[in-house]
């Protein structure tokens, strides 16, 4: 009898797939060998035969070797899930071989114009989709980009990255977000090390080397830094002190002299370096105006609008209805932060900026709701410019000359802020 033709885009994991066994379990009932019962070695042969795949018949002296099975009321469920598609199937439908699949996937050179066309047809004809764990270990590439964040429910943290997806797109990379506790006694200290084998590279949006430190081996995988810098690598990084500087200096020239700083980080103790740089900036615009730093008006708040609210509310109740010692400004550490004091001088009466001048930092895509003035820190393009630096370094594997890169804050005036009332 002549041998049974194989068609060649059938494999063992397709009958697997129809019959919902293990490929295992199709290879040993298809060659006739014992240890299979009976009922499941009936359904593999006949979906194997229906698909053409080569069928050994079962013998007597096979069968009586199976083990007994106990019979149970079933009912038959067919898989509909279709068959998994490899880089057999594309090679046998593009009539190359398996290798060469291989590299007309991957963009390697050395396959012709016309077969890398027939095989990419191929594939897209067959819905193949290549294993990202293959082609990294082929090209020791995984074309995914980590990153490591603190404060991944903030503003900040969803612009930067939408500025990083931006950048990367373009270069075919993905995006591995990794977050971090910004409490030192639950944040992992190894994250790096984790993402090493998973991704070509990391960006640190506002990780402070006190919260994660940075080992010999992570110092050698490409790294760029967005906010808290790390000595001896590359960044892009807000001049934090010019961002407080600039807030407070246009109070000063509205003609504001008594202003609150709202507010302090309390997550500053584990390094964090952003509210304690724009603290020490409207320090620094105060004195050179010549005016002291009133420590009553300094409230501990962080970033979020309704900590600005509870930090307002403060104030009036340490003033305890003496209007002299109301401030007539707010400086607020962010765009949310000053949201919150909006609202709360709203439900207590106070106008602004009639009564009240407030300013925040950000240029949140909600400001412009409370027409809030405010200092824009570009964080879409830090997170741009970030990417862009790191792909660079994956590209090159040169990290001999990191660079530091600091952005400029601009203020964006709108009418939450006017001269104080006389």
């Amino acid at each position: 009898m002549p041998a049974q033709k194989v068609a060649p885009s059938i494999r063992l994991e397709q009958v697997a797939n129809l019959t919902g066994v293990s490929v295992a379990t199709v290879s040993r009932a298809l060659r006739g060998t014992p240890g299979v019962a009976a009922h499941t070695r009936a359904k593999v042969q006949k979906v194997a035969a229906e698909l053409g795949y080569p069928v050994v018949p079962l013998t007597p002296k096979s069968a009586q070797n199976d083990p007994p099975v106990r019979r149970t009321r079933t009912r038959a469920v067919r898989v509909s899930q279709p068959p998994m598609v490899g880089i057999a199937e594309v090679a046998a439908l593009a009539g190359v071989s398996q290798a060469t699949v291989s590299r007309a996937l991957q963009g390697t050179p050395n396959v012709a114009a016309r077969t890398r066309e027939a095989v990419q047809n191929a594939a897209a004809e067959l819905g193949y989709v290549g294993s990202p764990i293959a082609a990294a270990l082929a090209t020791g590439r995984t074309n995914t980009v980590g990153v490591l964040a603190t404060g991944v429910t903030q503003w900040f943290f969803g612009a930067v990255l939408e500025g990083i997806r931006e950048a990367v797109a373009d270069s075919g990379y993905d995006i591995l977000v990794y977050p971090v506790n910004d409490d030192p006694e639950h944040a992992l200290t190894s994250n790096i090390s984790r993402l090493r084998k998973r991704v070509d590279g990391v960006l640190r949006i506002n990780v402070p080397p006190d919260l994660q430190p940075l080992s010999a081996h992570d110092s050698r995988m490409p790294l760029v830094t967005i906010g808290s810098p790390l000595d001896g690598i590359a960044g892009v990084q807000l001049d934090d002190v010019l961002v407080g500087y600039l807030a407070t200096q246009h109070l000063l020239q509205l003609g504001h002299r008594h202003i609150a700083f709202l507010g302090l980080d309390p997550a500053a103790a584990h390094g964090f370096t952003t509210a304690p740089y724009r603290h020490q900036g409207f320090t620094q615009a105060l004195n050179e105006a010549g005016l002291p730093v009133d420590p009553t008006l300094v409230k501990t708040t962080g970033f979020a609008a309704e900590a600005g609210a509870a930090a307002l509310n403060e104030l009036l109740t340490d003033v305890e209805g003496n209007a002299r010692r109301l401030p007539t400004a707010v400086v607020a550490v962010s765009d949310e932060v000053a949201m919150g004091v909006i609202y709360a001088a709203r439900q207590v009466g106070i106008s602004v900026p009639h009564e009240l001048s407030v300013i925040g930092v950000d240029n949140h895509d909600l400001s412009y709701l409370f027409d809030l003035t405010t200092i824009d820190q570009s964080a879409r393009e830090q997170g741009r410019v970030a990417a862009a630096m790191l792909l660079e370094q994956i590209r090159r594997r040169d990290r001999t000359h990191p660079q530091l890169i600091s952005t400029r804050p601009e203020l964006v005036h709108r009418n939450s802020t006017a001269p104080p009332r006389k």
